[in-house]
């Protein structure tokens, strides 16, 4: 059983921990909270759990040997650092952290420590989308692809009122590239590998991050468009193109159709794709099977593509942001 401890009491927090114990391989133990009614208001329906409001306390509790952090996407980095410090294994929600040094610190500092960092990025841990993956060499050559993931955050009612959310602010490292348009890059990167060049256009806000931007991945035989954003709602379809046919997608953020339209109809096919009640089961299972065997082969070898992919997914990121002028105080420490 993982003993799990958790920074963040809001609804992705929430949603992950009742995925977790929907595996039947973690029990929530511990909650961190700035205030302690936030702590027990989050973990009073989890049953006997530990509340702290002090964060070095929380990292030493010997009931926890896993961490799960949703706090303010600038926070990450500290707080991974410290829980790995402290002997804990640490599933940082995406985007993990906000530079390549950041990222590189965390990966190095978890291989000395012997523990072991995931980043939540959990679309690539479904089903359906490894079924996509499996399915992509099957067909002819890839001539490009279009992925599209924007939506209109409740947030931005406050920015337009002259206030900076946590979500839209360079302080605390948000924006739409940051947050949405992290489901596009683990996907273009996943099923194509890194790409050769990158080129985002971004629409800033007051507040100094993106709104909404579009961006081409360039491949040597084709380019990868991508559409992101949280302050407009887009209904568009995703697609993947081949010389002989396309591929549809209603997402790549959670994968619940795909249909590939061939030249001839006879060439027409369905996917067995699905989505879980919960979309956060399935890498909550893939975490755990890591964890309860990490010295297995095939696990490390999952656990090293995963973090190898979280690094390049940040790399890109980060190239993209600088690329749109887009400045976070993390860049600056």
């Amino acid at each position: 059983m993982i003993h799990l401890g958790i920074i963040g009491t809001n609804w992705i927090t929430d949603q992950f921990v009742e995925a977790a114990h929907q595996t039947n391989r973690y029990r929530l133990r511990a909650v961190y909270s700035r205030t302690l009614a936030k702590a027990e208001a989050f973990g009073k329906k989890y049953g006997e759990v530990l509340y702290e409001t002090d964060l070095q306390t929380f990292f030493d509790l010997p009931e926890i040997d896993t961490v799960y952090i949703a706090s303010p996407n600038s926070l990450h980095f500290a707080q991974a650092k410290q829980a790995i410090l402290a002997g804990k294994h640490v599933i940082v929600e995406k985007p993990a952290f906000s530079t390549p040094r950041e990222m590189a610190e965390i990966i190095t500092l978890a291989n000395q420590q012997q523990v072991l960092f995931f980043e939540a990025a959990r679309n690539i841990h479904e089903k359906s989308f490894r079924t996509v993956a499996d399915f992509l060499p099957t067909k002819g050559a890839i001539i490009g692809a279009n992925f599209s993931y924007m939506k209109y955050s409740s947030r931005y009612d406050a920015v337009l009122a002259g206030e900076e959310p946590n979500i839209f602010s360079p302080h605390f490292s948000g924006g739409a590239l940051a947050d949405l348009g992290v489901y596009t890059i683990y996907a273009t990167l996943a099923w194509f590998g890194k790409p050769e060049g990158i080129h985002y256009f971004a629409r800033k806000l007051p507040t100094g991050v993106d709104g909404i931007g579009s961006a081409i991945l360039r491949y040597p035989t084709f380019d990868v468009t991508i559409q992101t954003g949280k302050i407009a709602d887009a209904h568009l379809r995703s697609e993947i193109y081949f010389d002989n046919g396309t591929l549809d997608l209603n997402a790549v953020n959670a994968i619940e159709e795909a249909t590939f339209y061939g030249r001839s109809e006879a060439d027409t096919q369905e996917l067995a794709v699905a989505a879980q009640a919960n979309p956060m089961v399935e890498e909550a299972n893939d975490f755990a099977d890591v964890i309860e065997d990490s010295t297995d082969p095939l696990q490390g070898k999952r656990y090293e593509e995963w973090v190898e992919l979280a690094r390049s997914v940040n790399e890109t990121i980060y190239l993209m942001r600088k690329q749109a002028d887009i400045d976070f105080d993390a860049d600056q420490e």
